[in-house]
């Protein structure tokens, strides 16, 4: 299944119209020097008055699915309680515009852009969160649930508990690494408590997590960079995919970090360890993992590595696809093969647009190309991999970093919204209609 991916507070703008709340990354990117260039969301690419033509723009590349995401607090501006009736019926113009050009949505509940009002007592440190998660569920499932295909419950829920909560690189910019490990369980648990009411339920479609799982190589074979491997590994790979699919967090990450571990409840575990339908992988890059002193916690450091003939992307990524083909060999050898989606894929480069706006982005087509390539060998495999979906449809807001990188396969002029097709959108779109892989 092809298809393309975007978020919400990436693209829709809107951020205060129409009964929306304040999100945590609508409080953050407020705030002065939290992002660069001073740069916000508020517009972004203004998807919320451009949906009908950009759902066009995806039926002129032959999208068979689309991935979005929804805005908590444009559904419940307080995270709880009313439910905003202009913001739900958005998302539900949305999906019926999907349907009717023969696109499959795909539907994340949870990308990052949670509510400031629930952040203002507690946030995801608050356990009450993960119930608060659940009754949002609830309301996406009722009024959608009979015509989303796909559902995930987090994107990336590292990157939520790490960046936001350890690193304060991202909303809502907390340094504290204790605070991390606990909304990461805390995030689990509210996974696992949508999960339950989408079964109790009986809503049609299938449901899931998506995880950004990198590449990991040790540095050498030497014992300290053996192990600094295996706890960059653990806290990536394991401390998220062993709740949900063996219900039990890595002992030996746990011993490492000590007082720095969640504080679990008798009951958590079974409610994490829920059967999914489908997992999604959001893959990026390959780092070389060596032992560091000064490097954290964990006691690494982490150097990205290009396969040969590749340079750096304009994030200062490596450029790694035999690294997707071997996550998605890890995925079936350890967590039992289940149904895969390539839930994001793609990379900043330089990008320059001729007179029309049209840019010929050979270096993101190249690396789609060789990245689908990897795809098609794990199949060869056995990997039970089911669907790709490009990273992003369309320029957008890229967090921290503003409006300078640029992933879209569509080009956005953010000072007239104008949309183009890039060379790779023509490439990807030829590849859809013809199902194989353009050389």
């Amino acid at each position: 299944m092809w298809g393309a991916a975007t978020s919400s507070y990436q693209i829709e703008g809107a951020w205060n119209e129409d009964g929306k709340g304040e999100s945590i990354w609508d409080h953050f990117t407020h705030r002065p020097y939290m992002i660069d260039n001073d740069e916000t969301g508020d517009i972004a690419a203004d998807h919320y008055h451009r949906m009908p033509a950009d759902v066009a723009i995806m039926q002129s590349l032959g999208l068979q699915s689309y991935r979005f995401s929804i805005s908590w607090p444009r559904v419940l501006p307080e995270g709880r309680g009313q439910v905003n009736q202009q913001g739900l019926d958005f998302y539900d113009r949305l999906v019926d515009q999907l349907l009717a050009a023969d696109i499959r949505p795909t539907a994340t509940l949870n990308h990052w852009d949670f509510p400031q009002t629930l952040q203002d007592s507690g946030g995801w440190m608050d356990r009450d969160s993960a119930d608060r998660f659940a009754d949002y569920a609830r309301v996406m499932f009722d009024r959608l649930g009979d015509r989303v295909a796909y559902w995930a419950t987090h994107n990336e829920p590292w990157v939520a508990a790490f960046l936001g909560f350890a690193k304060g690189e991202f909303a809502p910019g907390f340094h504290d690494v204790s605070s991390a490990y606990q909304v990461a369980h805390h995030l689990l648990l509210s996974h696992g408590k949508a999960v339950q009411a989408f079964r109790d339920g009986g809503y049609r479609g299938r449901i899931g997590i998506v995880l950004n799982l990198s590449s990991f190589e040790p540095a050498s074979n030497q014992a300290a960079d053996l192990a600094a491997h295996s706890r960059i590994y653990q806290e990536f790979y394991n401390l998220f995919l062993d709740p949900i699919y063996r219900g039990s967090y890595p002992a030996d990450l746990f011993d490492w970090i000590g007082s720095h571990q969640p504080k679990v409840q008798p009951g958590d575990m079974e409610i994490i360890h829920q059967p999914i339908d489908c997992l999604g992988i959001n893959y990026y890059a390959t780092d070389r993992i060596s032992y560091n002193i000064q490097g954290g916690l964990l006691k690494t450091k982490q150097e990205p590595v290009s396969a040969p003939g590749w340079g750096k992307t304009e994030m200062g990524w490596g450029v790694n696809p035999p690294g997707l083909g071997g996550v998605l060999m890890d995925i079936k050898s350890n967590y039992g093969n289940p149904p895969v989606f390539v839930t994001e894929n793609g990379t900043a480069m330089l990008d320059i647009p001729d007179e029309t706006g049209f840019v010929e982005d050979w270096g993101r087509l190249n690396y789609i190309k060789e990245h689908l390539h990897a795809v098609y060998n794990a199949l060869q495999g056995g990997a039970n991999v089911k669907g790709y979906y490009v990273w992003s449809l369309m320029d957008n807001f890229e967090w921290a970093r503003g409006y300078t990188p640029r992933f879209g396969i569509v080009r956005v002029d953010f000072s007239t919204q104008k949309r183009t097709l890039k060379q790779s959108a023509l490439w990807y779109r030829q590849t859809i209609a013809e199902n194989s892989i353009l050389i």
